[in-house]
């Protein structure tokens, strides 16, 4: 098809006022006129601290699911949390990132074995897992449990093992945590939270 200039600019004009009065609103479809609804309408809302780094950032997840008891949800938008005190809603690349990090095809999402001197991880169960770690930190505690000092002092130590409470957990969490690991005689102990 030819087209000279005359027409060119009449074609031009033509469709650029068409395209105006679409955007005023003057459309020939009803379902440009219908109202979305926000993505976050139906969703879950829960709390939680970012896992990255001890600054411990606030973070909203946005989850949907049919809420039943032991159905899995499917996470689909994370923000920071306003009402946070230590973030007040900003988050650094990492924390903005984090949705990535939930959907990651590379995420381990059960524990993992590897016996002394194989080179393979097998996947094993949670409750294996569990039991595994009680029956090793029990069989470390009674070989390794100080009652006395030197001066003859009791003193109910457990110094060959330490713990670190992450930084996703609150003060509170970490709190109970070391209650209970003192409870043991564990002394070496920290806490990488800062809420």
């Amino acid at each position: 098809m030819q087209v000279n200039r005359r027409q060119f600019f009449k074609l031009s004009a033509a469709s650029l006022g068409g395209s105006t009065l679409t955007a005023l609103g003057f459309s020939p479809k009803e379902a440009l006129a219908e109202v979305r609804t926000f993505k976050l309408t139906r969703t879950t809302e829960t709390r939680n601290t970012c896992p990255y780094c001890s600054v411990a950032c606030g973070i909203i997840l946005y989850s949907l699911g049919d809420r039943a008891k032991n159905a899995l949800s499917d996470i689909i938008h994370i923000e920071g949390d306003p009402d946070h005190p230590v973030s007040r809603g900003s988050l650094c690349p990492k924390g903005a990132g984090l949705l990535d990090f939930v959907h990651s095809k590379t995420r381990i999402t059960f524990p993992e074995y590897r016996a002394p001197g194989s080179k393979a991880w097998t996947r094993v169960t949670w409750d294996w897992a569990l039991d595994r770690i009680a029956k090793l930190m029990k069989a470390d505690r009674d070989q390794q449990f100080i009652t006395q000092n030197d001066k003859g002092q009791t003193v109910n130590r457990w110094t060959s093992v330490g713990f670190l409470a992450a930084s996703a957990s609150s003060n509170e969490a970490g709190y109970i945590t070391h209650k209970v690991l003192r409870s043991f005689g564990l002394v070496t102990l920290d806490n990488q939270a800062r809420v």
